[in-house]
């Protein structure tokens, strides 16, 4: 079996996406299996890593190209920036599929899935490819893809509500190496970002921006949070990707917290699973998420979450999460004033959540589920080619038909 894991994003962004996409190339590597794994930037840090070139979507030449031909990129479909990345991104992957022969191509970049898949039908690639849907597309653009993995039942139960539900559509969970991530007091993190060790730190992981991660409403709870309490020893950290609006959106926290608020951008993904073990309470805002990798860092390191109650995440915590409405006003601020002065309660829903964690999302467990999952879409590939082949044999001229060998 020769597996390409794939992901534009990969070694210039810090998103779930790109997290995704390199622990599963290094767990199947790890396995012994044939895998590749092709990133959009960074270095070959192992031999099965390739750097395919393309227009990074915060590259000048990338925003160059979006400005000077903004209305020809909308006719063909293209509204973004990421959109141009994974354009661009293409070539060199079809070419990398071409020259390894890879039978599966595993992506979350929902137009390369969608362009590979035409390849393959096409016979420029020999390659089936899944998307792991992680990037909330509409119903409409999900019918056209074939082998699709919706990381929640939730979300397959939403596709079969819709309509566009397929036989070939699964439903597994992303994974975290409950190893890595691990309950644990990392003190030196603590005085390396300038909290004091008795005072209690509330972590959100997140790319910093208004849309979607809502990180405007944390700042404004955690103040009013502070307003209401000023003596807590509290502090609130922000660990994210860059986005169009962070600067603003730091400024802010500055202006409303202080010494209080601590932002870190493009913090190292090799040092992110200390962050989680000097951290006591962590945060998620949106209001919707699909298969959030950071929820399952911070369930695997054994920290209490707060989130709003939405079924996908609310099945990813538990019932040891704390799962509130967070689209109205005060309701964040009066949930982190409860944990923040209940460390037994703090304690107790931790272990109870790292628990719920392993039992469900351990990295052996899913990566098993995956595999058996590329076996299946090998097969099914094997039986439609061969019903493919048969069904056009029949419709032949009977003097051009040939019995099989």
């Amino acid at each position: 079996m020769r597996i390409c894991i794939a992901s534009s994003g990969l070694g210039h962004i810090t998103r779930g996406i790109e997290s995704w996409a390199d622990d599963l190339g290094h767990a199947l590597h790890e396995r012994g299996m044939n895998v590749t794994l092709c990133k959009g930037g960074g270095s070959s840090d192992a031999e099965f890593e390739h750097v395919l070139p393309c227009l990074t979507r915060y590259s000048k030449a990338n925003a160059r190209v979006m400005r000077l031909t903004p209305r020809a990129m909308w006719r063909v479909g293209l509204t973004s920036c990421y959109d141009l990345e994974q354009l661009t991104f293409l070539p060199p992957l079809l070419r990398h599929l071409r020259r390894h022969r890879s039978q599966i191509l595993h992506v979350q970049d929902p137009l390369l899935a969608l362009w590979v898949q035409r390849a393959n039908r096409m016979g420029i690639v020999p390659t089936r490819v899944i998307l792991n849907h992680g990037t909330n597309e509409s119903p409409e653009f999900l019918r056209k893809i074939i082998y699709l993995q919706h990381g929640a039942p939730v979300h397959l139960d939403a596709a079969r509500a819709a309509g566009c539900y397929r036989p070939t559509w699964c439903a597994i969970p992303n994974f975290i190496d409950i190893k890595t991530f691990r309950p644990g007091r990392c003190d030196a993190m603590r005085e390396e970002l300038g909290i004091p060790r008795a005072a209690t730190l509330v972590l959100c992981v997140a790319a910093i921006k208004r849309e979607h991660k809502r990180i405007d409403h944390l700042i404004r709870e955690f103040a009013a949070l502070r307003s209401a309490n000023p003596n807590l020893p509290v502090y609130l950290v922000i660990a994210g990707g860059a986005e169009a609006d962070t600067d603003e959106l730091i400024a802010m926290g500055r202006a409303e917290l202080g010494d209080r608020f601590i932002p870190l951008v493009r913090f190292p993904r090799q040092r992110i699973a200390d962050l989680y073990r000097a951290a006591d309470l962590f945060v998620l805002c949106s209001l919707r998420e699909m298969m959030p990798m950071v929820l399952l860092e911070a369930t695997a390191s054994g920290l209490p979450c707060l989130v709003h109650s939405h079924p996908s995440v609310q099945w990813i915590v538990g019932s040891s999460g704390c799962s509130i409405d967070m689209s109205s006003v005060g309701v964040l601020a009066g949930a982190m004033r409860e944990l923040c002065l209940d460390e037994q309660l703090r304690t107790q829903l931790g272990h109870e959540i790292r628990q719920h964690c392993e039992a469900n999302f351990g990295l052996d467990s899913v990566v098993n589920r995956i595999v058996d999952h590329y076996r299946l879409v090998l097969a099914d590939h094997a039986e439609t080619s061969h019903a493919g082949a048969a069904d056009a044999a029949s419709r032949r001229p009977a003097r051009m038909a040939t019995p099989d060998p």
